[in-house]
């Protein structure tokens, strides 16, 4: 699913003319900069926390705190982490579902920040999301038909033909029939489901999708189908992804980059195969360690790595680096000098004192 494929020019085969100048080699271009979508800078979302009969506000939940990412124009970026880590909550901030509490959203070189609903409505069209239980999501007394064709009805858009040869080829083109138009989502199995909301999804031909765990409530058999299904739609329709999900040999598979986050912050941001091969933050390691590597013949074992005492509260998050409380490399420092997100390898950035794997 990578969007970067960089050529060479073709040589040409003609014959040489006696006494010409031989004509130079032809060079590899320059790789072009890849162009950002997306960006986020200091993104902060908290929850508030009220008690007492006049509701006054008692602390808040630090769900996100001061995230700095960008997403390329046609790449998968994924955000990975244990639960509670704040992985649906970015992605509600960036399809403006809830509002940031502080930071930036710049999208396709508009701030959408703090962007009123009225002013985010056409904006719809281009950010759309994909919803962990394809159940859910539907409403069961409406129609596949009504379902997929709401986003043409809300933004007031009649496609050529007519919203129902919309609908129906949108129904082919994530492998459902178009004979199930009227049918409702209780006839569907889960995999049926989550088609039918991707279909919805691409309605309007959206230039950002984030899928917040997309076969996370899928069978195991199903999930390698969805998950291709998304790989041959981004390479079709040129879409760009935001993945969120916990199922990291997933995310391996699909993702050109990858941002690790803990308690509401990111860790480790890279390329994916860098961030699976030489991970430099030890809550990385630790996450990978706990991966199955489906291989008999190893000759050495996996060192796993148990991390000691529970997830912090985000009510009240340690200071500095926020796993120095579970981190085996921690010291003094850790706890009082909060690391920055900083590249110590080519397009790897980690937040780390004492980082792992950093090339010499």
């Amino acid at each position: 699913m990578s969007p970067d494929r960089t050529g060479t020019e073709p040589m040409s085969t003609g014959s040489t003319i006696t006494g010409s100048t031989p004509s130079p080699e032809p060079t590899e271009p320059a790789p072009t900069e890849r162009e950002v979508l997306l960006r986020a800078s200091g993104l902060q979302k908290h929850f508030p926390v009220r008690r007492g009969l006049l509701q006054r506000q008692v602390g808040a939940v630090q769900a996100v705190s001061g995230l700095d990412f960008e997403v390329f124009r046609g790449e998968t970026l994924s955000l990975v982490g244990e639960s509670g880590c704040g992985k649906t909550t970015t992605g509600r901030l960036l399809t403006r579902l809830i509002e940031p509490t502080g930071g930036s959203i710049v999208f396709d070189g508009r701030d959408i920040s703090h962007l009123p609903q009225r002013a985010m409505r056409p904006l719809r069209r281009e950010v759309q999301m994909i919803f962990q239980d394809p159940y859910s999501s539907l409403n069961p007394r409406h129609t596949v038909g009504t379902i997929v064709g709401a986003p043409f009805r809300i933004q007031g858009i009649e496609p050529p033909g007519g919203i129902r040869k919309a609908v129906q080829e949108l129904l082919q083109l994530v492998g459902l029939s178009p004979e199930h138009y009227n049918r409702y989502p209780h006839e569907f199995s889960g995999g049926q489901r989550q088609r039918i909301g991707i279909a919805r999804t691409l309605a309007l031909r959206p230039k950002l999708i984030v899928a917040d765990e997309p076969v996370s409530a899928l069978d195991v058999s199903i999930q390698a189908q969805v998950v291709n299904l998304l790989e041959d739609l981004q390479d079709e329709l040129g879409l760009t992804y935001v993945l969120i999900a916990h199922d990291l040999s997933v995310v391996r598979h699909v993702s050109d980059r990858v941002a690790v986050m803990y308690l509401g912050k990111i860790v480790e941001l890279g390329e994916s195969d860098a961030v699976y091969t030489r991970p430099m933050h030890p809550y990385t390691n630790a996450l990978l360690s706990a991966v199955p590597v489906p291989d008999t013949q190893r000759k050495t074992k996996r060192e796993r790595i148990l991390l000691t005492g529970d997830v912090p509260s985000p009510l009240n998050p340690p200071p500095a680096c926020r796993f120095h409380t579970r981190c085996w490399k921690a010291q003094d420092i850790c706890g009082t000098q909060e690391p920055p997100l900083v590249e110590l390898a080519p397009g790897q950035r980690v937040a780390c004192h004492f980082p792992e794997n950093v090339p010499a």
